[in-house]
């Protein structure tokens, strides 16, 4: 009786991880191409730099990949927008960037559920980040 139980708990135990890994084996990714290159700020008025960043989006779904490249060119538009508007000591810190990939993130995001109604977008990550 008590091998019939265990053999039960092993199953139980196995499925539930069999659910959890077919969960995650959903997720897609996105990558813009060509690379986000615009200018930033610079320090002094005369002084303009230009940053370079290959952005992926990790999505909630696989599925999800043709609603993305449908948007494409709004969502291209919303990281031109936020990146050429930074300052240069904001593109060149760590914890700028980070901040700078916050704001993209909470942007996408946020122009997706407008157009789709959907949560689409779990993270945006900045892959290559270039600047001079």
């Amino acid at each position: 009786m008590k091998k019939i139980v265990y053999a039960g708990l092993l199953i139980l135990i196995l499925s539930c991880f069999s659910l959890s890994a077919k969960a995650e084996s959903t997720v897609g990714y996105f990558g813009f191409e060509p690379d986000i290159i615009t200018n930033y700020i610079g320090a002094s008025s005369k002084k303009m730099g230009y940053v370079r960043v290959t952005i992926d989006l990790m999505l909630s779904n696989n599925s999800d990949i043709a609603i993305v490249e449908h948007h494409t060119p709004l969502l291209r538009d919303a990281l031109v927008e936020i990146l050429s508007k930074e300052p240069e000591e904001k593109i060149k810190s760590l914890t700028g960037r980070e901040e700078i990939r916050a704001k993209c993130a909470e942007k996408l995001k946020s122009l997706l559920k407008e157009e789709t109604g959907q949560e689409i977008i779990r993270k945006v990550l900045f892959t290559k980040y270039l600047y001079h």
